[in-house]
């Protein structure tokens, strides 16, 4: 295998395609093949599950289930802390792997596993700070206690576009809470979940506690889970249409579900806003992970009198960008995850531009080997164009003009989507008051990167329903359980 940088061990592919992680064990096995989208070339195989290595998983978890409850929070938490100082010190090769599976650029994977490495820091410090009630009932005749218990076995489910940090994301909270897991991460990139795995262990995870599974059949194998009554939780992070079958499939048995699902984010950028940092802004919103982000700014809403300067600057921008294979140090933007993703892309830019759209840069998929889409800048998009309405999921900066602050929040509204929100204003008060008006769950203030660990990750609408880091993201793992007391 020919890499434009070096790799450790810990970053070849074959190192992690040992089989199904349940129990503890690696379970051999064969039937789904990793692909570098830099290169369409085959990276490694991983095991295919059937619905009996899913039940097998859940006995696992099952099994850990009350072991793991019972850890003193205390002793949770070194364990996430131990993974996090592992994840940190195997960093480099984790980027690596992340790129040769996904293709982003490795300044993004970098960023990636920094990102997704906190998350476990978080929780290894949640883990010890689970609130709890107590307070005197307003009759008089007793005193309320209020406790969490663990909600119990948790199956989460993740995307290929960040397969560290949709993980960590879902793991430190639910190890923190007490539960045990069953992790389906996305076919297309199941090596970085299976080495994060092997740090787990390594750290310290006892056996049954985190398990991992990879299946092309993920309807049966998934359904087969939630149909389980020892399974009591589902967090999934994809596509809003699959979330909507998920739920539907979750109500049979009463599961509990947390689902982040799809964005349309407006970016909105006001006559009086800083127009470099705006730009700024937008490179970063628009172009992490060359756009296949569900927080990625989907539309672009420029007033008038910025409009023309803005199209100018951030064509400059992406077109300047340098497009690679994502293990190439030099590369800006890699590829996209599949040749599917590259046609989607093209047929909603070739529609706009058939509807009177003007394409600044790009505008056209790239010849060659590898799935690679150029950042594409297009303006005069009319408002009832198809891109306008879809997830777009890669380089491509749709721009519409508008004229007063109400129409602004109107056209960042006419989408069945809420889950982020850009705003751009020296007048940080019309900023925030645009902002409430946004109907989103997340909202940036003059900057292109919302996401921390420590914040509530979730949208409103179609978008999904729950929470995931901050304070609050511990409690989707946990039930509250009241206490009427008589001392």
């Amino acid at each position: 295998m020919s890499l434009d940088s070096p790799i450790g061990a810990f970053a070849e592919p074959g190192t992690h395609a040992k089989g199904l992680f349940i129990g503890g064990e690696w379970l051999p096995g064969h039937g789904i093949a990793v692909v570098n989208p830099s290169t369409a070339l085959v990276l490694a195989e991983v095991p295919d599950a059937t619905i009996a290595d899913a039940i097998r998983a859940v006995d696992a978890a099952d099994a850990a289930a009350l072991g793991w409850r019972a850890t003193p929070a205390r002793q949770r938490a070194e364990i996430l802390r131990r993974w996090f100082v592992l994840m940190t010190e195997h960093a480099e090769d984790l980027a690596m792997l992340i790129s040769l599976e996904n293709g982003k650029a490795l300044p993004d994977a970098r960023g990636e596993v920094a990102y997704a490495a906190e998350f476990f820091r978080w929780y290894s410090e949640e883990a010890v700070r689970i609130p709890g009630e107590f307070r005197h009932a307003p009759s008089g005749a007793h005193h309320i206690l209020v406790d969490h218990d663990p909600i119990g076995i948790s199956v989460l489910i993740t995307p290929w576009n960040f397969p560290a940090a949709m993980a960590t994301r879902k793991i430190g909270p639910a190890l923190a809470a007490g539960c045990t897991v069953i992790l389906k991460p996305a076919s297309e990139t199941p090596l970085t979940a299976y080495a994060m795995a092997r740090l787990g262990a390594e750290a310290g995870v006892p056996a049954g506690v985190v398990n991992v599974l990879t299946t092309t059949q993920p309807s049966p194998v998934v359904s087969a889970m939630l149909a389980d009554p020892r399974v009591r939780k589902l967090s999934f992070t994809g596509s809003t249409g699959v979330g909507r079958t998920l739920l539907a499939e979750a109500a049979k048995t009463v599961v509990s579900c947390s689902m982040e699902l799809g964005g349309n984010a407006p970016f909105v950028v006001f006559d009086d806003a800083d127009l470099e940092a705006a730009l700024d802004g937008a490179m970063i919103a628009k172009m992490r992970n060359a756009g296949e982000a569900c927080t990625a700014a989907n539309r672009f809403y420029v007033q008038s009198g910025i409009h023309d300067a803005f199209v100018a600057g951030l064509t400059k921008r992406m077109a300047a960008l340098k497009i690679g294979a994502g293990t190439d140090p030099a590369t800006q933007v890699g590829p996209m995850i599949t040749t599917k993703a590259v046609v989607k892309i093209d047929r909603l830019v070739s529609q706009a531009v058939a509807r009177g759209a003007h394409v600044t840069t790009g505008g056209s998929p790239l010849p060659g080997s590898g799935y690679f889409y150029p950042p594409t800048v297009i303006e005069n998009v009319p408002h009832d164009a198809e891109i306008a309405h879809e997830e777009i999921f890669g380089p491509v900066a749709p721009i519409y003009r508008f004229e007063t602050e109400e129409q602004a929040i109107r056209l960042a509204n006419t989408t069945e989507y809420g889950l982020a929100a850009y705003v751009f204003s020296r007048d940080l008060s019309r900023a925030l008051r645009v902002g409430k008006g946004i109907e989103a769950g997340m909202v940036a203030i003059n900057r292109g990167l919302m996401s921390d660990p420590a914040a509530p990750f979730g949208g409103t609408k179609q978008s999904g329903l729950g929470r995931e880091g901050g304070v609050t993201g511990i409690l989707e793992f946990m039930e509250p359980k009241y206490f009427a007391v008589n001392f």
